[in-house]
């Protein structure tokens, strides 16, 4: 049966109603509408990316955040030593921790991060970019 009523959608067949005497016939449609021609693309809009609100937008930010500029923003962030300003990827983040507080830490979370160094390590020179 549906496969009966599909094939009616995709010809856009007609339907009668039997419900009263005179019979009238209804047309539904799939939902597809006629395609609209453009005679000519639209010409491109000539904005001016240089206007002064444009090129001047966003830079006095910072004033209301840090104040006449004292501080850089890096100052500002809550962080451990080994976090603040950095980029980088986890195996570069880890390295650096070591070098700045590995002396001071606890044994057992010292040899966790040295083992997951090596597994980094190992992973990066097998899986890394530059392969």
């Amino acid at each position: 049966m549906w496969k009966m009523f599909g094939g009616l959608l995709r010809t856009g067949g007609y339907l009668c109603q039997s419900g009263s005497l005179l019979h009238t016939v209804r047309t539904f449609s799939t939902g597809t509408c006629c395609q609209i021609r453009m005679h000519a693309i639209p010409q491109l809009k000539k904005v001016d990316r240089w206007t002064e609100k444009r090129s001047m937008f966003g830079v006095y930010d910072n004033i209301d955040i840090l104040g006449d500029f004292k501080a850089h923003p890096k100052d500002l962030i809550i962080a451990p030593c080994w976090l603040k300003g950095f980029k980088g990827n986890e195996l570069q983040r880890l390295i650096r921790k070591k070098k700045m507080v590995g002396d001071r830490m606890m044994t057992l979370d010292r040899h966790n991060m040295e083992k997951r160094i090596r597994f980094l390590y190992r992973r990066f020179n097998r899986y890394g970019k530059h392969r």
